[in-house]
């Protein structure tokens, strides 16, 4: 079995001038295909310190992934190094070099001799195509060590890694594949969730059941070692099964789809409208919505009414159950709701009312928050809920929970409608 671990190369890095988002990508396309990451190193473009850092994962680790360091600059030293540890020679791959000439001629411009470096491999490797930049990156084995190196532009990498790096793992695994399916849940937290399903991941083998926790979202990837796709997908199916039995109250999709997604699709399916009123989401409810394309379709509007003053003038919240009740409240939050159905005319309309922090307000806690959701035809509905973290953290769960609400009353229409 892979142990992996990611080192990433870059004292832009270390320094805080961009984000490591490539360990990030690394293992979550690692773990699709069965690799597990146990270790990710950022360093920065020093010999010695570089040269500590592939001794250490060498004896910790059977699969080492770089990226960065694979430019054409003094500093870009990732292969250089790696190769005088491996007694390795440095060798030119003449289809690289070609490539990157043709570059410069096409532009115009001159091409230095440092530009080379790119071109220059480690011997014995394969080389992967870099069809979006001009540094190849390169795979090899030495002993029971496998080596993968990467660019460190995310637009060169990522494509790297999906169309060349990932198949080549693959295949140089026994002729096996790995293949997962991924399990969306709302609603829910992570420690309830693994709760309700300990016993199937204390006793995984294959699959593999690995739980992710983002703001207001869960995920549980399942990951299968088969001959074929098909064989992987019949050995996920009755732990899917058994999950989705379990959890079918928070479970609201698979692979990448945002549960605003899933909204967004019932809300077309049954052709209805929603509006919505945001006071501590701050407009970030409907922003979630709006990047959907053709949102259109079944969002009219919103406002978002921060001060009493707006609650008050313009979704007529009387100003007496502000006073009695306060703006975070059951009584204003249903008013709210039931107030912008009429206003935009909307089959749904939606409230949200809360205290994001960091101080209390009108001596309530922070993370109360109360959701609103008022039906043509049906009775208003208000969820309290308590949530915890910072503000923006807080605001990001609180417009999860509307769409975990509205998904769970769609949901409810569509199987009626069946």
């Amino acid at each position: 079995m892979y142990k992996g671990e990611i080192i990433a190369v870059g004292t832009e890095l270390l320094l805080g001038q961009i984000a490591n988002t490539n360990a990030q990508y690394i293992s979550r396309k690692m773990a699709e295909i069965g690799i597990p990451i146990y270790f990710h190193v950022t360093v920065g473009d020093n010999e010695q310190r570089l040269k500590e850092a592939i001794i250490q994962a060498q004896k910790r680790s059977n699969i080492i992934i770089f990226t960065g360091g694979l430019g054409p600059t003094q500093d870009d030293i990732t292969k250089e190094v790696a190769a005088d540890l491996m007694n390795k020679r440095m060798l030119l791959h003449q289809s690289t070099y070609e490539k990157i000439k043709d570059y410069f001629i096409q532009r115009r411009i001159k091409m230095t001799e440092n530009n080379i470096k790119q071109a220059m491999i480690i011997e014995g490797s394969t080389v992967f195509p870099n069809n979006y930049g001009l540094a190849a990156g390169l795979g090899l084995e030495i002993g029971e060590i496998t080596y993968i190196f990467l660019p460190g532009p995310p637009s060169e990498m990522k494509p790297m890694l999906e169309h060349f790096v990932a198949p080549w793992l693959v295949k140089r695994n026994q002729g096996q594949t790995f293949h997962s399916k991924i399990m969306r849940f709302a609603g829910i937290g992570e420690s309830l969730l693994e709760d309700k399903v300990v016993d199937i991941i204390e006793n995984q083998s294959n699959p593999t059941v690995a739980l992710y926790a983002n703001e207001g979202e869960v995920t549980i990837r399942l990951t299968a070692r088969a001959e074929d796709e098909s064989a992987a997908l019949s050995i996920i199916y009755p732990i899917e099964k058994e999950i989705h039995n379990r959890l079918q109250d928070y479970h609201f999709g698979y692979g990448e789809e945002k549960i605003e997604q899933v909204v967004f699709r019932f809300l077309n399916e049954l052709n209805l409208t929603i509006s919505v009123s945001e006071s501590c989401t701050g407009g970030l409810i409907g922003r979630q919505i709006t990047k959907i394309p053709g949102s259109s379709l079944v969002y009219k509007g919103g406002v978002i009414c921060y001060t009493n003053e707006i609650k008050s003038k313009i979704l007529q919240v009387p100003e007496e159950i502000l006073e009695e009740y306060g703006a975070v409240s059951m009584e204003t939050a249903k008013i709210l709701a039931e107030n912008t159905l009429k206003l935009f005319n909307t089959d749904i309309g939606i409230s949200i009312t809360g205290i994001a922090g960091p101080d209390k307000v009108e001596g309530k806690p922070v993370g109360l928050t109360y959701i609103g959701i008022s039906e043509k035809g049906k009775e208003t509905v208000v969820k309290e809920i308590h949530l915890s973290g910072n503000r923006q953290s807080i605001q990001w769960r609180a417009a999860k929970y509307v769409f975990y609400f509205l998904w769970d009353r769609l949901r409810e229409r569509l199987n009626d409608k069946e």
